[in-house]
């Protein structure tokens, strides 16, 4: 997926329009939790300081409501932002209008100005070509480098690339040539790993990937569905009824190439301290639910995946929350850190998370920064925030 990126922009003297995937984490005190998405983007901010640029930078953050909402003020981002990079981040109280663009004018190469939430202007979400062309003259060349929000065609993600040309940044970049890889030229064995909560989520997933790869392996709550359809007993475990026929289609259509669990770890209630026990996939007793994948499953899936060259995994094999079960995740982020030889890329969501948690991240090919786009994208699904990228 051949698209212009900052390198191809001359940016002495520009204004570089960035929109950036700041929507971190923060506790009730508003202290940021987690600022991976801010570390992933420094590279593209600094190539655009160091190459002469002024950066106007736009995110959304969470999901306020109708309006402005304190709570969701991008204006501790960019203190944060600024102490990462080493220099002031100025902040703006306003998304657009003649605050922001006075500010936006001011700017000197090398200055940094952060707007606040896009979402605080109710446009933003409905791709409003107004809104889209105020954005647009806060800067020269819009910049693109929020892959996790590049499924959602906003004013800030899409519109504004209508008034100026746009370019992708580096992590958008690395977003593409790896999943975009994995999918176009995957070095083979290729296998995915999906896991987590519902087969609803996955099934354009599924059936993109089974013209593509030479294995799925299936865990985490959306297992329990598979083994339903396959005529299993599976006690109180989260089943998708409205799923079933659904999941023996795929099971049909896809035949040695899906893998199942062959145990669980089922527990007695829904909590950390629940009484557990490991089962084989037609012994779950009644009254008791499925919470991870067992140790025959694990072995059963690094078979799998020896000597795989290519590998994507895109959700947790269990409830990776609570201790007791998050073995099979943990187990699986394991065997990818020590694949010899392999391209391992993480779909970004709770895989990503799980990753992080196990403190594996720096052994994996690629930790996406998106994970409702990366699902997007492995469904084939063109993502309009990249659709809106000049070619080369």
């Amino acid at each position: 997926m051949r698209k212009q990126t900052i390198r191809d922009i001359h940016w002495t003297g520009k204004r570089a329009l960035v929109r950036v995937d700041f929507n971190v984490p923060q506790d009730e005190n508003g202290v940021i939790t987690d600022d991976a998405r801010i570390q992933a983007a420094l590279p593209t901010l600094n190539y655009l300081l160091e190459n002469g640029a002024a950066l106007v930078l736009m995110s959304h953050l969470g999901r306020p409501k109708g309006g402005p909402d304190p709570k969701y003020s991008m204006r501790p981002i960019a203190e944060h932002l600024g102490t990462l990079l080493g220099r002031p981040a100025q902040f703006v109280g306003e998304v657009v209008g003649p605050e922001a663009e006075a500010a936006a004018q001011r700017l000197q190469p090398g200055d940094v100005l952060v707007i606040e939430n896009t979402r605080f202007d109710v446009r933003e979400t409905k791709n409003s070509p107004e809104m889209a062309a105020q954005l647009a003259k806060l800067g020269d060349v819009f910049v693109n480098d929020a892959f996790g929000s590049a499924h959602r065609a906003h004013a800030s993600t899409t519109g504004v690339a209508d008034y100026l040309p746009a370019v992708a940044g580096f992590l958008m970049q690395k977003e593409l040539d790896y999943l975009g890889g994995a999918l176009e030229e995957p070095q083979r064995p290729f296998v995915a790993i999906l896991g987590g909560a519902k087969v609803s989520d996955k099934i354009g997933v599924i059936e993109n990937l089974l013209t593509k790869v030479d294995a799925i392996l299936i865990g985490g709550g959306m297992a329990n569905t598979f083994l339903r359809a396959q005529g299993y007993a599976t006690g109180k475990s989260l089943v998708e009824e409205e799923a079933l026929e659904t999941a023996k289609g795929l099971l049909q259509k896809g035949g040695e190439l899906l893998h199942l669990p062959v145990d669980l770890v089922v527990a007695d209630a829904f909590t950390a301290d629940a009484q557990h026990e490991t089962v084989a996939v037609d012994a779950i007793p009644a009254g008791w639910m499925a919470l991870d994948i067992g140790p025959a499953s694990i072995a059963h899936f690094a078979n799998r995946l020896a000597g795989a060259k290519t590998v994507v995994w895109n959700g947790p094999m269990g409830v990776f929350e609570f201790p007791a079960f998050a073995r099979g995740t943990v187990a699986i982020a394991e065997i990818l850190a020590n694949l010899p030889n392999a391209t391992t890329i993480i779909g970004g969501g709770d895989s990503a998370a799980a990753v992080r948690q196990a403190g594996l991240d720096g052994k994996i090919s690629h930790v996406s920064t998106g994970g409702g786009a990366s699902l997007e994208f492995l469904e084939g699904q063109v993502l309009p925030g990249v659709a809106a990228l000049k070619n080369k």
